[in-house]
């Protein structure tokens, strides 16, 4: 048992000294999480993402999706990680500490409110930083024209109701973003299948595009 707790501790304490090995161009991953909610929900989403991106960026990006839980060394591997679903969401204590420190040494979080985790996806950033705040981004903040201008705002692609889409951010100490929360916004929707939820060209092509704008800012930052 003793020698048990002793190997616990050091795999431990590698995770937390280990730092994002990943460029964004190896590819992104989908965080698996607990708590109910649905974070598997349209799996094309990123591979779809990935397609356009290098259509328009030459960014060579892998056209496949990995999935990453926040308690696996191998979520070092990875500097963009993609949070999505409706539900739900609740991380352990490791993998609180495993996503701030993730994210502190170079990683990027990614969060799109599906309509309806935006309550545990703000309790559970909170127990991750809860010393620094959600700060809502308006359009002049460079990622809204990093690639594309999207100088009027966030786009709403599903319009579930009326609130106003809207942004968010998390910074560190030097000012870098290291996570941005989409909500009321559902961009990630219009990466799916045109199947999927029936969105006309025009619509997927906006949220594709704003999409791109995503991973331009964090290649560039």
């Amino acid at each position: 048992m003793k020698h048990m707790l002793l190997l616990l501790c050091l795999l431990t304490s590698i995770v937390l000294s280990a730092t994002v090995d990943g460029a964004l161009r190896t590819g992104f991953a989908r965080l698996q999480y607990d708590g109910g909610g649905d974070w598997y929900n349209d799996p094309e989403i990123l591979p779809n993402l990935a397609r356009y991106a290098n259509s328009v960026m030459n960014a060579g990006f892998p056209n496949d999706q990995s999935t990453v839980r926040a308690s696996d060394p191998k979520l070092f591997d990875y500097p963009f990680i993609f949070l999505t679903g409706h539900g739900n969401i609740r991380f352990s204590e490791r993998e609180v500490d495993n996503l701030r420190t993730w994210m502190l040494r170079g990683g990027f979080l990614y969060a799109d409110d599906d309509y309806g985790m935006d309550a545990s996806f703000r309790r559970e950033i909170r127990r991750i930083f809860p010393e620094r705040e959600l700060t809502e981004l308006d359009s002049s903040f460079p990622l809204f024209t990093s690639f594309y201008d999207f100088s009027t705002g966030l786009p709403k692609i599903h319009l579930h109701d009326e609130k106003p889409p809207k942004a968010y951010g998390i910074f560190d100490d030097n000012g870098r973003m290291v996570c941005l929360y989409t909500y009321e916004s559902n961009i990630s929707d219009g990466w799916a299948d045109p199947s999927t939820h029936n969105d006309p060209p025009d619509v997927r092509d906006i949220a594709l595009k704003f999409g791109v704008n995503i991973l331009h800012y964090v290649m560039h930052k």
